[in-house]
């Protein structure tokens, strides 16, 4: 970085003005995540130059720091050589950024700008093989950490669970599930329907007798609780779990049925609601002498006709996932985790488009057919949103509809969708609005 290693006993006194200047050539290009042309490196020599020691390292600092605070570093994009007012593909530099931050949400390293420099990152091919090095990459866990904790509402968690050791384990849970999906060439739809899970001893209650198959990790003598690491997991008896909507996490974040609905048919569906009005008031408490479940009550309560439009999408949804408990536990009837007591809970429902199931396991069978375009279509625009750092707008509808058709016609995987949307349209080109002259 300053030109080689440093000797043992090396001080500030000696830093020298050509150690300087390799410092700089090497900052720049990073900084502003492109190569950097002579006669924007020679104005940041310029100031060095003379100086060395202690004089050297402050202006040294100076001349970083403008760096980190100009435009040029804090905004993406501002150096791509551009026309105004047209359509225009990025270059090779932007591309690389684009890319980067959309799968690391960091700067491209060496190799993405070394492709850059050459111009060969253009190129389909190289862009394939830089999307699966990419994934393969540790770095890559940002799509889950970041993209996917977004998109699904993740953070929630953070001001329900108090308890250090249940957050860590219901929080972390979702997300390792993420990383393995869009790192591990996994179908899209594995979201709603899989057999592979993440356990560790805080959510292995949740798993029946699957939790007989664990590794052990013993408790250390004078500890209580501890955290455990998660193992990758099989289901095989646990038949009431399988995918991101029924883990304990998710269940947990959202609790009782319209909270699940609402969340389902926002966050996975792409349906697009509406707020409820401020005025709503309470469900009412079965009159004396009625035994009614809180669906029962429900039903009484949606009567208003302005409120059933929304209802009638919402409820069969949230009230499927009314076999779990607030706490995320399965439960067969109410009263009983698990138990043969109590009144058994009504989970059908009849969905807008008259299909009807009897439980959680039903509707999940519809989404797996049915509605997996609506499932797909909605993990695509999130994506996509989530790669251009905007919103989606009507130019980017075709986008959306092509890779949307790929992915369902091909059981796509999510490694399928990231590439698509690499080598989209949106992706690679920007619009640069007409500068009014003054």
């Amino acid at each position: 970085m300053i030109g080689g290693e440093l000797p043992d006993e090396w001080d500030l006194e000696d830093f020298s003005e050509k150690q300087a200047e390799a410092l700089v050539r090497y900052f720049l290009p990073r900084a502003f995540r492109r190569h950097v042309p002579d006669s924007r490196l020679q104005e940041a020599l310029e100031a060095i130059r003379g100086h060395s020691g202690r004089d050297l390292v402050a202006i040294l600092k100076f001349e970083l720091k403008a760096v980190l605070l100009s435009p040029e570093f804090l905004y993406r994009g501002l150096l791509m050589p551009v026309k105004s007012g047209s359509r225009q593909a990025v270059d090779s530099y932007e591309l690389a950024e684009r890319l980067s931050y959309f799968l690391w949400e960091d700067r491209p390293d060496d190799e993405l700008m070394a492709l850059a420099k050459k111009g060969s990152l253009l190129s389909p091919e190289v862009i394939r093989v830089q999307v699966e090095r990419m994934l393969e990459s540790p770095s890559a866990r940002s799509l889950s950490e970041s993209f996917g904790v977004q998109w699904l509402g993740i953070a929630n968690l953070d001001a329900l669970i108090t308890n250090p050791i249940a957050h860590h384990s219901l929080r972390t849970q979702p997300v390792l599930f993420l990383n393995y999906l869009f790192t591990e060439n996994r179908p899209v739809m594995e979201l709603i329907d899989s057999k592979t899970t993440f356990i560790n001893t805080g959510v292995s209650g949740f798993y029946g007798d699957d939790r007989s198959r664990m590794k052990l990790h013993p408790t250390p003598k004078g500890i209580e609780r501890q955290t455990t690491p998660f193992e990758r997991f099989t289901l095989e008896k646990a038949s009431w779990r399988g995918g991101i909507l029924t883990m304990p996490g998710i269940l947990t974040m959202n609790r009782g049925p319209i909270q699940r609905g609402t969340w389902l048919l926002r966050r996975v569906l792409g349906e697009r609601l509406g707020e409820p009005p401020a005025d709503i008031p309470p469900v009412k408490p079965a009159p004396r002498g009625e035994k009614l479940t809180f669906r029962e009550r429900f039903e009484r309560h949606r009567s208003d006709v302005s409120c059933a439009r929304c209802h009638e999408k919402i409820d069969p949804i949230g009230f499927s996932l009314d076999g779990y408990d607030t706490n995320g536990r399965f439960i067969k009837r109410d009263g009983k985790k698990g138990g043969s007591l109590g009144s058994p809970i009504d989970t059908s429902g009849k969905l807008p488009s008259g299909e009807t199931f009897a439980d959680y396991a039903g509707l999940k069978s519809i989404f797996m057919n049915s509605q997996r375009g609506r499932i797909v279509r909605n993990a695509v625009e999130r994506t996509l949103s989530y790669a251009l750092c905007r919103k989606i707008t009507w130019s980017d509808r075709p986008t959306v509809d092509q890779i949307t058709e790929k992915i369902v016609e091909r059981n796509g995987t999510w490694k399928d969708l990231f590439t698509e949307i690499v080598m989209s349209s949106s992706f690679r080109e920007t619009i640069i609005e007409k500068q009014e002259k003054e």
